[in-house]
């Protein structure tokens, strides 16, 4: 058995959670209305272009560490933590929703965080350590967009 598998495991979740945040962004990219139409757009296409990246990653880590990533779409629902969300989504409301997978995420990046550290897997630590400090800082400044006058 790979020395890593518990880590690699891990990594497989938030690969599918990625996925489904990422297309939960391009949804909320798609359909997003009202007058905070041009900044949430754009700012939603800037996520999803980053969560892309990660997913990429994700996946490379995995092979990295000689396994083999979860690459079907039916596997990335049954893994994940993530739910869809609808369409219908009110700004306040897709802002909210991302914040949410937000703790989602940062709660996977922990548990493959303590798994790396198990094995003293300096490669996925730098990953975690990273994605982790970038989650932290654009979930504080969407919260702070998102908090009622």
């Amino acid at each position: 058995m790979n020395t890593h598998q518990n880590t690699v495991d891990a990594l497989n979740v938030l690969l599918a959670d990625y996925h489904l945040h990422y297309q939960k962004l391009r949804n909320f990219h798609w359909n997003v209305k009202g007058q905070n139409f041009f900044q949430l757009h754009e700012k939603f296409e800037e996520l999803y272009e980053d969560a892309k990246l990660k997913i990429d990653e994700i996946a490379e880590r995995i092979l990295t560490l000689r396994a083999q990533p979860v690459s079907n779409f039916s596997d990335y629902l049954q893994l994940s933590n993530i739910k869809e969300a609808s369409s219908d989504l009110v700004d306040h409301d897709m802002v909210s929703a991302i914040l949410s997978d937000y703790e989602i995420l940062l709660n996977q990046l922990n548990t493959v965080t303590k798994l790396a550290e198990d094995t003293e897997d300096n490669g996925t630590l730098d990953i975690t350590g990273t994605y982790i400090g970038e989650l932290e800082k654009t979930s504080w400044m969407l919260h702070a967009w998102n908090q009622k006058k």
